[in-house]
């Protein structure tokens, strides 16, 4: 309680972030979530916010919340990028993974033309110097209402101001990416919540994401 106080004192908008967080996390710390309440919590918050909240979750949180979002609301491409975005202009969505280490991260999406089944996107992060972008395509899984991220398929061509695409079959790009499909579920309009499988086995390795 003193630790928060003197923070609040120095920076009130630091000291409202933590309690943001902080609720967050108490709404996703019993066995079962109430999802409709996270997902009314986090729209209720700004970006910012939002950001940093989910930005605070750690493997348990993340993976309480993959489980409790199983078919609580059908996510599609259309959510990750907005039709009104328009074609071949980026969205980021900023996320943390479940690792114990450079987990901040990004991904970024974009429609590559108007009628496309498919997105195109990479990740970001403190990482990608050395483990390579992570390229993908992103497709519609209807059968269960989710998002599949395929690292098995990458774009055709690198997208103006994107780096060159790469592979996820040589070097460190294999270990990390190489033969992986994330599934990704709604929980909000803006945030999702996804698990990697990798060669069609599931991994305890989860990750969140807020869409700017």
């Amino acid at each position: 309680m003193l630790v928060q106080a003197i923070r609040s004192a120095i920076n009130p908008d630091l000291a409202h972030i933590i309690e943001m967080q902080g609720q967050l996390q108490s709404l996703l710390g019993g066995s079962r979530p109430p999802i409709g309440e996270v997902a009314a919590y986090l729209d209720g918050l700004d970006h910012p916010c939002r950001v940093a909240a989910i930005r605070s979750l750690g493997a348990g949180h993340q993976k309480r919340l993959f489980d409790a979002a199983e078919g609580f609301r059908q996510t599609t491409i259309d959510d990750v990028v907005p039709r009104e975005q328009g074609v071949r202009n980026p969205v980021r969505h900023y996320g943390k993974n479940s690792l114990p280490a450079f987990s901040i991260f990004e991904k970024r999406f974009l429609r590559p033309a108007e009628d496309a089944q498919e997105l195109w996107g990479y990740n970001f992060g403190t990482t990608s110097p050395i483990t390579g972008p992570g390229y993908f395509i992103a497709r519609n899984a209807p059968d269960r209402g989710e998002v599949d991220i395929d690292y098995y398929s990458v774009p055709p061509e690198s997208p103006l101001g994107w780096p060159p695409v790469k592979d996820n079959e040589h070097g460190l790009s294999k270990l990390v990416f190489g033969y992986m499909v994330d599934r990704l579920r709604g929980v909000t309009r803006q945030v999702s919540i996804g698990r990697a499988w990798k060669k069609g086995k599931v991994q305890p390795a989860w990750f969140i994401l807020c869409r700017e």
